[in-house]
């Protein structure tokens, strides 16, 4: 599956020739006659057979001396969603690669946090994708240099610190060792595209996230307006739709818009260097890598075909932040959205800190996150959606945005007097001491199951909060709520049995977003105004 060899050719082939968008993102073809590598839905004419290769990642095939085609753009490519399924060692390692932990802390850092050498974890990437972990880690870098260089006007010593290298020089080193040309001279030949080139402390710097089709955004857009939590992230509506999702980060802000073919990622933030992960983290926030197509293939042919043909599109809604997640889910237990969501909002302020600090000040316009008030409207067209959030005064929006407390902080956060139970409070400490020791890892480090089984542990986190924080927070597509009420009124509606979920595997994750998006269609009360062990989370 994941090796040049063991790619079918034939296969790879008929895809390029059909440029079935199926592919894009599984593998790449590389055309020895050009030195150039490109997405199977590149429009360029199809090369003849003998003048193709095929790798499973595009490091792999800059390892063997091709460079990216201009015309498809292989840095705009979903991700393969198949590492998810597997959930294996290698597959942990490009989570933690995209999220900078390579730039950071070197493959010696990589691989001790995976707990195997350096020498295990060079074979596992050898065998697997045909190039190392720091090949891989450098080819994210230039992709991600060249979609900036493309996209944006930012300045070319801007783009090389925000695409993660070290220095102007080695960054113009790495573009004419891999690419063959200057960084100069990609954006002198094709100036910025796609309207979102402009950088600036108010517009901020945009990028586009592509995706699969078919894509439905606003049903995980509506899934994080209604769990909003104030100070942290805020929403702006577009009638029925969500046309804008913020929420801070280090230096700043984020947002979110969905466009025709791909969501727009706008950046506010003083802190450049931190763009890959930032980005990184979007996509698994939306689910921007999956595959609708293979859910539909195993999905589709279950007691629940008729919800997936009705929308095919559905994702499972992740998390920006592992551990943020695992508290959204311990404070959600037996209460509503909206019940939540306040207790959320107060620990934010309580435990919270400026998303922008005092000696990094930034402009109104890098802190676009109002408050939010809520109306009583209810949404009918996504699971488990309560009410609308609206953007509070024009005054609001000025105040300075709220990160959400980390792990070492939260543990030792006075949480008295908030609305937490005893209980509660006692397991969100547990679970904060677990993840700040570095017991429990919730950024992906460790396999689903083990990382389950610690969190099981943990008085007060039983089977269902368990299995939605690896729905959420692990990436685990065959996670399954296990006592959602919801979901079991849904399963009884529709004549579907227990023991039919086994038929669902590996794509449970996605089987339980459909249910839960067919009750809050058939009957809104039940979705939205009551929590059924599971949706206000």
């Amino acid at each position: 599956m994941t090796t040049t060899r063991q790619l079918d050719f034939d296969a790879c082939y008929l895809a390029v020739s059909a440029r079935d968008p199926r592919f894009d993102g599984r593998f790449y073809t590389a055309v020895t006659t050009t030195g150039i590598y490109c997405r199977p839905i590149c429009p360029a004419r199809t090369p003849g057979r003998a003048n193709v290769r095929f790798y499973r990642h595009a490091a792999a095939a800059e390892a063997a001396g091709f460079r990216p085609c201009r015309r498809c753009r292989p840095e705009l490519s979903p991700g393969d969603p198949g590492w998810d399924v597997r959930a294996d060692l290698v597959g942990r390692a490009l989570r933690l690669i995209d999220d900078g932990v390579a730039d950071d802390s070197g493959v010696a850092g990589l691989a001790r946090r995976l707990h195997v050498t350096e020498r295990h974890l060079h074979r596992l990437f050898a065998a697997e994708l045909g190039a190392g972990p720091l090949a891989v880690a450098r080819t994210r870098r230039l992709l991600l240099a060249k979609q900036l260089l493309t996209e944006t006007t930012l300045p070319i010593t801007d783009v090389a610190f925000a695409a993660g290298f070290g220095s102007v020089r080695q960054f113009n080193a790495a573009m004419k060792e891999s690419y063959g040309f200057a960084p100069g001279e990609l954006r002198k030949g094709n100036g910025p595209v796609g309207g979102g080139g402009l950088c600036s402390p108010a517009s901020g710097l945009t990028l586009r996230l592509g995706h699969r089709r078919p894509y439905d955004a606003q049903s995980v857009l509506r899934f994080l307006a209604a769990r909003a939590i104030p100070g942290v992230e805020a929403v702006r509506w577009a009638g029925a739709d969500v046309a804008a999702y913020t929420r801070a980060v280090p230096g700043g802000s984020i947002t979110l818009r969905p466009a025709a073919d791909h969501v727009r990622l706008t950046v506010r933030t003083t802190e450049a260097h931190r763009l890959s992960p930032l980005v990184a983290r979007c996509r698994r926030l939306l689910d921007l890598d999956a595959d609708p197509g293979a859910v539909r293939e195993i999905l589709g042919r279950t007691s629940l075909a008729p919800l997936v043909e009705a929308r095919p599109g559905l994702r499972v809604p992740g998390a920006y932040d592992g551990f943020e997640a695992a508290v959204r889910a311990v404070v959600g237990q037996q209460i509503s959205v909206a019940g939540a969501r306040t207790l959320l909002g107060r620990i934010a302020a309580r435990a919270g800190t400026p998303a922008v600090t005092a000696g990094n000040s930034a402009s109104p316009e890098q802190n676009p996150l109002p408050t939010t008030r809520h109306s009583t409207v209810p949404h009918r067209g996504s699971a488990t959606v309560e009410r609308h959030p609206r953007p509070a005064t024009a005054e609001a929006a000025n105040e300075t945005p709220l990160l959400f407390p980390a792990a070492d902080r939260l543990a030792g956060a006075d949480l008295d007097g908030l609305g937490l139970t005893t209980r509660r409070t006692a397991t969100i400490r547990a679970l904060a001491e677990g993840v700040a020791s570095g017991e429990i890892d919730l950024d992906g480090a460790e396999d689903p199951a083990d990382t389950t089984a610690r969190l099981l542990a943990i008085p007060g986190i039983g089977p269902w909060t368990a299995s939605y924080i690896a729905l959420r927070a692990l990436r685990d597509p065959d996670a399954w709520p296990e006592g959602d009420l919801v979901l079991r009124r849904t399963m009884d509606r529709l004549g579907i049995t227990a023991g039919e979920s086994e038929e669902w595997r590996p794509w449970r994750a996605y089987a339980a977003v459909h249910l839960w998006s067919h009750a809050s269609q058939q009957t809104p009360a039940l979705a939205l105004d009551t929590h059924p062990g599971t949706a206000s989370a």
